[in-house]
């Protein structure tokens, strides 16, 4: 009997070890739980095309990380990652922003989020050197002005505390986010694919944070002037949507019902289209929008020169005047 059971036992410990080599040690009751594949059997991870759409991507990224990094730490990516400057010029006007502890943190976790994208991207795909980009409060005061039809008084300065902040980076990353959005049907790549779901969950994430934080004071007068934030948040996105020129794509955080979720809501924290789907946009349409001219041939606002990248750098090229 007791043979009879040493042999049994025997047996049942070696179709276990049968079973962990050749499982893996992925089944069921293992201590290692099964963790892939980790990619589609599509043996393409980036397709030519894929590069160009995220290194247009690229110019956004560093516009986000030098506004951020400057608004929370007073300095930004020629310290914190040189590596990925690249040669590419300082940006003007980029200043420490009077900010309280709660928006301070937020714009300091985004600003480092800006530098993961950055890395991510050229270490994928390759890049470019950093562009040279306008974060003046001259400028943000011009893009205000646009927005209400006349120039405010005193000029709005994104720098001098944390509404006018908020509201200048209500601004930047939304246009980020429907520009990854828009260039989702054209990503081929497998590998490709997976950097855009990671770069437009936090895109839309950041995006999220700012509404919410805005729409928390819809009402509140955005002193000296005699606006709410509400008003501000729809002038922008009408300003927005005038120089993409396609259509609506932008609201702002409050809506008549007819274009809140399944027409029912007022509030816009999440701005979506037909089903609470994103809107998205084009190279083109984001190139009218960041050079603040409504043409995507003539550089402008953030980008005085131009964004880099084959897509921009063509329009550019393109443009007879």
């Amino acid at each position: 009997m007791g043979a009879l059971l040493s042999n049994f036992f025997l047996s049942a410990l070696f179709m276990l070890m049968f079973l962990v080599i050749n499982s893996g040690g992925n089944f069921p009751g293992s201590l290692e739980p099964v963790c892939g594949p980790t990619h589609p059997p599509d043996p393409i991870p980036i397709y030519p095309d894929d590069v160009h759409l995220f290194q247009f991507s690229l110019n956004l990224e560093h516009l986000e990380a030098e506004f951020f990094l400057y608004g929370a730490l007073g300095y930004g990516l020629d310290e914190v990652a040189p590596e990925l400057v690249m040669g590419g010029p300082p940006p003007i006007g980029a200043q420490k922003a009077n900010l309280n502890k709660l928006v301070n943190r937020i714009i300091e976790e985004f600003g480092y989020q800006e530098v993961g994208h950055i890395r991510a991207i050229k270490t994928t795909v390759g890049g470019f050197p950093r562009p040279l980009m306008n974060l003046s409060a001259c400028n943000f005061a011009t893009i205000m002005n646009e927005a209400f039809g006349y120039p405010l008084d005193p000029p709005f300065d994104p720098y001098a505390n944390s509404l006018n902040y908020m509201l200048a980076s209500y601004v930047i990353p939304y246009v980020g986010l429907t520009g990854y959005v828009g260039a989702n049907p054209f990503i081929k790549g497998w590998k490709s694919k997976r950097l855009l779901a990671g770069l437009l969950g936090v895109e839309a994430g950041q995006d999220a944070v700012i509404r919410t934080y805005l729409y928390e004071r819809q009402d509140y007068i955005a002193y000296p002037y005699d606006y709410t934030v509400a008003a501000f948040t729809e002038r922008i996105s009408e300003l927005r949507n005038e120089l993409g020129m396609c259509g609506i794509k932008d609201e702002g955080i409050c809506v008549p019902p007819y274009l809140g979720a399944e027409n029912r809501t007022t509030s816009n924290i999440l701005s979506a289209g037909d089903n609470s789907l994103s809107y998205g946009r084009t190279p083109r349409e984001i190139l009218r929008i960041v050079y603040e001219t409504g043409n995507e041939h003539v550089p402008g606002g953030f980008f005085p020169r131009g964004e880099n990248g084959k897509i921009a750098r063509e329009l550019l090229y393109d443009y007879k005047p």
